[in-house]
């Protein structure tokens, strides 16, 4: 069973491990150190790489801190020896740099594409407002990352599925509503990726003269930044905006999203009109400005917009695009209570 950790219970798990890590240093760099550097550069080696995760694991064994945190923990600790030992002496952390690093790699790989695809079965059988992969995807990282590591990682395997991986079109139910093939952004990104394509080649031949290495760094950069986009574009299509009696799910592809309660809509209105300046108006599209809406919702209450990375905003009024306008504040009226209407 997890137990629900205090402040206390947190200064001792990572506490440990911090302490453990501490006394190595010194010893490390203690007088005794030099006259047995070879027997111990083992011992620390192995301390650094097994010991403490170890140590740390028992430590969190029953709580709910994600066990994927001995990862990181280990690569400090890979990291550590590195520095501190002489270079002579770091053949076993040489073997594990090689071998050891990348079938623990390998591991947590595995361990998030099984519970990813655990967690679609069970979310294509039970879910009452569609099945989403980036919903299950965003709930199985939170399940076994720290929520900081988990928002980076999500984002970064929902652009590599959406841009590599998922290519069957997705039709459109009787509660979703499209909002990518009138509203422009859908051409802005391609412009984007084509200019980012030619910027570069010519940047590539540029640096290839002064340095291969800096040039093939900026290349993939720069290719990377491309599937990012592509993979944002493609998500817009995959991601409805998808109504049920209870609440309305908003989407911008992977860049946004917004889970509004039928109850607190105070109301919607057909509106293209710029928003007013105030903190608490907010457009779901992470081109700001640069997007049109035509749909403008007001809340009885604060809620929250989530971006990418795991980023928050606060807001009370938000506005957004629909392909048809008309036809969602209808099907939307239909659901709100009376008052509202």
């Amino acid at each position: 069973m997890n137990t629900t950790l205090n402040p206390k219970n947190y200064a001792l798990i990572f506490g440990v491990p911090v302490l453990c890590a501490i006394a190595l240093i010194f010893l490390a760099r203690s007088a005794l150190f030099q006259q047995y550097p070879a027997e111990l550069s083992l011992g620390i080696t192995i301390d650094f790489l097994v010991t403490i995760p170890l140590v740390f694991f028992l430590l969190i064994r029953k709580t709910k801190i994600p066990k994927t945190l001995i990862l990181p923990i280990t690569v400090i600790g890979m990291l550590l020896a590195g520095y501190l030992l002489p270079v002579e002496h770091q053949e076993v952390l040489g073997y594990f740099k090689t071998w050891g690093f990348p079938i623990i790699e390998l591991v947590v790989v595995s361990v998030v594409l099984y519970k990813v695809i655990k967690a679609t079965a069970y979310y294509r059988k039970h879910s009452k407002s569609g099945f989403d992969f980036y919903t299950t995807l965003k709930v199985t990282c939170n399940d076994i990352a720290p929520k900081g590591v988990a928002s980076v990682l999500t984002s970064e395997l929902a652009v590599l599925y959406y841009g590599i991986l998922s290519w069957k079109k997705r039709p459109l139910k009787n509660n979703e509503f499209s909002y990518h093939k009138n509203s422009g952004t859908l051409t802005l990104l391609i412009a984007l990726i084509f200019i980012i394509g030619i910027e570069t080649f010519v940047l590539h031949i540029l640096l290839a003269k002064w340095n291969t290495i800096v040039a093939f760094v900026v290349s993939g950069i720069s290719i990377y930044t491309a599937l990012q986009l592509f993979g944002f574009m493609k998500s817009m299509a995959k991601r409805p905006i998808t109504l049920t009696k209870d609440a309305l799910f908003l989407r911008y592809g992977i860049m946004g999203e917004a889970t509004i309660p039928i109850q607190q809509i105070d109301s919607i209105d057909l509106s293209n009109r710029p928003l007013e300046e105030h903190p608490m108006n907010r457009k779901l599209s992470f081109l700001g400005e640069m997007e049109q809406h035509n749909i403008v919702i007001k809340l009885k209450n604060t809620n929250t917009l989530q971006s990418l990375y795991g980023m928050t905003k606060a807001y009370q009024t938000l506005a957004f695009y629909v392909d048809d306008p008309k036809g969602f504040r209808n099907r939307v009226s239909e659901v709100l209570p009376k008052t509202n209407v």
